[in-house]
This record gives C-alpha cells, structure tokens and sequence, in this order.
C-alpha cells in the first residue's frame, strides 16, 4: 500500500538501533516509538487531547473485545474506529489471538480456527484468520495484524514446531482474505524460545512481502534474559525496510534492548495499569505512590517530567488522591506514566540520531535503576 511504508532516516553506530519515519493513511510518527493501548477503543481514564498532549502517535485497539462489545458491525456504522473515538490519528488493532489463546481452558484449536468461550457470559465464540480479518476490516485500523497462535511458556520444540507451521498456514489464509488497500496487514513471528523455529518462521513470513512484522510470543511470563534472546533471534531475519513491532512489551529496560536489537514499535498496557495502582514510573525508578513517606512530600512526582501532573500537582495531593481512591487521581497517574515513556522515547530518537544510543541506554538504565521494578 502506497500510503504506509517505513523510511528509516539513520542507524545508530553503536548498536544499529534504527531511527525513521513511519508514513500512515492517518499521519506519520517517528520511530522508535511506544504506543498506549486502548482495550475498548478508550485508553482508560485519558481523553484523545489528554493523550495528544503526552505526545502519542499510534495507539491501539483489541479485536477480540471490540467484536463482543460493542461489536465490529457497530464499529463499523460509526464509520470505524477513527469516528467512533475520536482519534484522528493512526490505530493499530491486534488480531485477538493473544486474548483467545491466554483462554486456555476454555479453547479448541484446529486448523481450521479457534473455539473459545467468551469471558463475559461464556458464549461459544470462533476465530479464524478470516473472520479476525473480517473484523479488522470492519474496526478500520490504519495497521492490522493476522492470526496466530500464541503459545505459552514454556512449550516443548515439537508442539512449537507445529504451531509455527499452523502460524504461517494462517498468515497465509488471512493474507489473501484481506481486501482494504487502506491497512496495512502485519505477520507476526513466533517460535518461542527456539532460534530456529524463530529464524524459520522470520524468513518464511518475510517471503509473503506484509507490509511490517511483528514478534510475538513475548512477555508471557519467560525471563527478561530469554525474551531478548527471542528479540535477538528474529530481527536479522525480518526485511530491513519494513517496520518491526514488539508485541506486548512496556518495561524500561525490555523496550530499550529491543530498540538496540532493531525493533520499532513497542505497546503495552503497563503504564496506565499499574498507575492505576499507584505505582509511577520516575527518572529515578519505581515510586509507589501509596507509601506514607509521600504523605507531606510536596514535591513534584518527577522533577525531570513535563507531563500536566508533574507540571502542577504534588507527590502528597496524589497520595492523597489515591487513597481516597478518586478517579482524578488513576487519571493524573496515567498521564505521567504513558509521557514517561514516550519522552524515554524521544530522548531515545534524539540518541540514535547522534550515534550515541548505546550510552543513553546505559545511562538511563543506571539512573532508573530497573531492579526496582518494570
């Protein structure tokens, strides 16, 4: 499709981190970039010109929950996602095979699709690459992705082998089932913890020529150790010009190796729930808003932030918020959650453009002191 592509305008020199522009039907964002998930077409709390204001780009949207509530036939009498909430930016929807396959009691796979049960009232429900097509086409997404089968960690090489070769049987069916000359359609690799299968099915979906690809089966409960090493074993294998998206990943250190390994895009549903929960990303690491050591601290949360809460609340109003457990409060949170990171990444930008990536990384990680957490 003419109207998406990735122009990479400079590698890194220490590490060949890539820095480009990602050109969309709905507007072009830089990258590396970190998009906040928007479940329900709404990411929680934040308004559209909340979310502009932190400096998002491409936010996302889940298939699965969409096709339930309030359906894709709704969706699409709206005019798709854009008209429906709002956002005139671009959208990425997934294609609800992490939901459908984090089911596992209650699915049947076969070649032929997934059966599941829905979470809300235990309703039969099936997804094959077509019908997941169906529904994206009909959401309207700017970047789609094709079924696949997310397997669990850890799973023996031969199950993985199979899923793998299920995985590009279906990105295959969904490749041809998809019409919209307006959405980009992504593959998305799997293979575990594998390198081989990892290779494979890289060099298999990269001969089908999608228009970017995305590399799943990550952060699902593997060590930080093995899902680099998954990250490492992929990227060599994808094209070089198409845009490459780590599903799933939203810790400081995760998204910051995965920039060095290659990786464009990242999402995450992390920042906004845990703020949720009263636990802030800082430049100086994890903060726990709850602690009664904030309870006459009226100090900014982060002096090094220029979200709308740092600018003009305090640690001590946002305890308080919070214990009293008001909306406001889950509100101004998330807002410095999702700027954090997304300001990580424009300092990131900033970094690869000057051939420096490597000691940013190493900077940043040193003053954030990950070990506290994310």
């Amino acid at each position: 499709m003419k109207d998406f592509y990735l122009e990479i305008k400079h590698i890194d020199k220490q590490t060949g981190a890539r820095y480009g522009i990602l050109h969309t039907p709905h507007g072009d964002c830089e990258v590396p970039m970190f998009m906040p998930v928007g479940t329900l077409a709404t990411v929680k709390t934040l308004s559209p010109e909340e979310l502009k204001e932190c400096g998002a780009g491409v936010i996302l949207a889940n298939t699965y929950h969409l096709s339930i509530r309030p359906g894709e036939d709704i969706v699409a009498k709206a005019c798709g996602l854009h008209k429906f909430m709002n956002w005139d930016g671009p959208i990425l929807t997934d294609s609800g095979g992490f939901q459908v396959f984090s089911l596992a009691d209650n699915r049947k796979i076969t070649e032929e699709g997934v059966e599941f049960k829905s979470h809300l009232n235990g309703d039969k429900l099936f997804f094959s690459p077509e019908r997941a097509i169906e529904i994206e086409e009909k959401l309207g997404a700017d970047i789609i992705m094709s079924l696949d089968e997310c397997v669990h960690y850890p799973a023996t090489y031969d199950y993985m082998k199979n899923s793998v070769e299920r995985t590009l049987r279906w990105a295959k069916r969904g490749q041809i089932a998809h019409k919209r000359e307006d959405q980009a359609l992504f593959g998305i690799v799997q293979g575990g913890e594998f390198a081989d299968l990892r290779k494979y099915c890289a060099e298999e979906l990269s001969k089908m020529n999608f228009p970017g690809y995305s590399i799943g089966g990550t952060s699902i409960g593997e060590p930080k150790d093995v899902m680099f090493k998954m990250i490492a074993d992929t990227t060599p294998y994808l094209p070089f010009e198409k845009p490459r998206y780590l599903m799933g990943v939203g810790s400081v250190d995760a998204i910051l190796e995965g920039i060095s390994l290659g990786v464009d895009m990242f999402d995450c549903v992390l920042p906004t729930r845990i703020a949720r929960h009263g636990a802030l990303m800082t430049s100086k690491g994890r903060v726990n808003i709850r602690d009664k050591k904030y309870e006459e601290d009226f100090t900014p949360l982060d002096s090094e932030c220029d979200c709308y809460c740092c600018k003009n609340y305090t640690k001590a109003y946002l305890r308080h918020l919070y214990k009293c457990d008001e909306t406001f409060g889950k509100r101004l949170l998330s807002i410095h959650n999702i700027r954090f990171l997304i300001k990580m990444m424009e300092e990131a930008r900033k970094a690869i453009q000057e051939d420096r990536f490597g000691d940013f990384k190493e900077e940043f990680l040193k003053k954030f002191d990950s070990k506290k957490g994310f």
